[in-house]
């Protein structure tokens, strides 16, 4: 067994974890960071080895991503290793810029995967998380009372483990997805794209290059490290995943789309992928859930892979906690398929939509982009609208008839009284009832919400869930209406 205070045996288990979590991704380590800080045993099962590796398609931290990992007291410590950037710019010609973003975090953050999966996993670690590396799903079946997990162990034994619920957060080719019999719907739109990590001998002007001409696309972006990796893609070479990827073939490319290719020597690691759009028709089929890339993948294009799985699991990992401690029934469990694969499907449409409008060989793909870039630069609501969709801070959530308009929005790091912020006062995976002025509750609440008011003279009182979306709103409310508020979404 290669794990951190792990107890379960072949076999079966004298100790059953409550919850299992399949991928040590971005998306399984924040979800099972999450299970173990509410309190909930949490065993994470992992195929690679225990090495967090520098291997990485994802560098780009979004709002509203960042948000949540400030609601986790993370955020701080990953800007001061990231860089940021305050704007994008699509199709050479549509420029979002990002400092009047309504967020403490008005920049895209630069930095590889594995720094964000380092800082997860310290968190995950320090919580008590079970860790199983170099252990595979080999199968899982499910009753009405939990879930029964087979994986191969370390040594090529295998053993079986007992859950109350499993989570796919295990990437593309899910084992879980598989296990439950989901089809996973959709196709390849780009195919053949040669990744590489290069020293370069020179230094592009931006933190991120990115272009597109003719049939060519390339993009660099730096490691931090001295390193750049090297994204290009040539509708013409359509060629199949395992062939062999030379430099002479990146730089090429490079050149074509980028004019130059910044002297790139000394490649460290290449590699050929295809992407596509896929999306599974259900994020839950009884007791198992998928997140991340086992529920939807789609195109890089507008860095939004990462960040929308991590947004699944801090989406779902304060229902679980919530369900598995008595303080709510099942059905709260549903609303994670109501709430995440809208958004899901959202993000394949959207960023499909930059990939083709960015690859556009024809004349009418070509005006078409032109006419985009020309609405997004010349009328804000079309702007505020693809800056919300790309950074995740535009999103909200469906509400039921007759609620507040606030019900379901996010919320931004609003101050609170006594200087505090409302991302300090949601750490611990509590709910935050902001109220006009100083308000007592039943102590029965006190161990999972945070009782605040206003730093302004704000009259609304809102219930603002763990995952920083508004739960309940009111505009003049009673110590009624707040007790049944808190009733009804606290538990």
């Amino acid at each position: 067994m290669n794990g951190t205070n792990g107890t379960n045996g072949t076999n079966g288990s004298a100790t059953t974890p409550t919850v299992i979590v399949v991928g040590a991704g971005p998306t399984g380590l924040l979800l099972a960071g999450d299970l173990a800080e509410a309190g909930v045993p949490v065993t994470l099962v992992e195929k690679r080895p225990h090495t967090i590796s520098n291997l990485t398609r994802a560098f780009a931290l979004h709002a509203r991503t960042l948000e949540q990992l400030d609601a986790r007291g993370l955020a701080d410590e990953l800007e001061a290793v990231g860089r940021p950037i305050e704007g994008l710019r699509l199709f050479d010609r549509l420029a979002i810029n990002l400092d009047t973003l309504p967020s403490r975090f008005n920049h895209v953050l630069v930095l590889p995967q594995y720094e964000v999966e380092k800082a997860l996993k310290g968190r995950a670690v320090r919580a008590g998380v079970d860790f199983r590396y170099e252990t595979e799903l080999t199968g899982l079946t499910q009753d009405a009372d939990g879930v029964s997990v087979e994986v191969r162990t370390p040594d090529g034994g295998g053993d079986r483990m007992r859950a109350a619920y499993v989570v796919g957060a295990d990437g593309m080719r899910s084992a879980v997805r598989e296990a439950i019999g989901l089809p996973f719907p959709g196709r390849s739109v780009i195919r053949s794209v040669v990744l590489a990590d290069v020293l370069l001998t020179e230094e592009p002007e931006g933190l991120l290059t990115a272009n597109a001409v003719g049939d060519a696309f390339a993009f660099l972006v730096p490691f931090g490290d001295g390193y750049y990796r090297a994204i290009a893609w040539h509708r013409g070479r359509d060629v199949p995943d395992d062939a062999p990827v030379d430099l002479a073939e990146v730089k090429e490319i490079t050149r074509l789309a980028l004019g130059r290719d910044f002297g790139m020597h000394d490649a460290r690691w290449m590699s050929r992928f295809h992407s596509d759009e896929r999306q599974a028709p259900a994020y839950r089929v009884g007791r198992v859930f998928l997140a991340g890339d086992a529920a939807h993948v789609h195109s890089p294009a507008g860095g939004q892979g990462m960040n929308t799985g991590m947004q699944d699991a801090a989406n779902l990992s304060w229902k679980l906690a919530a369900v598995m401690s008595g303080r709510a029934d099942e059905a709260l469990l549903d609303t994670y398929q109501a709430e995440r694969h809208p958004i899901g499907r959202t993000v394949l449409r959207s960023s499909g939509a930059i990939v083709r409008l960015a690859m556009a060989k024809r004349p009418w793909t070509l005006a078409l982009r032109a006419a985009l870039a020309t609405l997004g630069t010349r009328f804000a609501p079309a702007r505020r609208k693809a800056m919300g969709q790309i950074t995740g801070i535009g999103y909200r959530y469906p509400a039921p008839r007759g609620a507040h308009p606030l019900t379901g929005t996010r919320v931004p790091d609003v101050g609170l009284a006594g200087g505090s912020r409302l991302h300090e006062a949601l750490r611990g995976g509590r709910f935050v009832l902001i109220t006009p002025e100083p308000y007592e509750v039943r102590n029965a609440y006190k161990d999972r919400l945070t009782l605040t008011h206003w730093a302004s003279n704000r009259r609304t009182t809102v219930l603002v869930r763990p995952d920083g979306y508004v739960a309940w709103a009111a505009d003049a409310a009673g110590p009624a209406a707040i007790e049944e508020a808190l009733a009804a979404h606290v538990g």
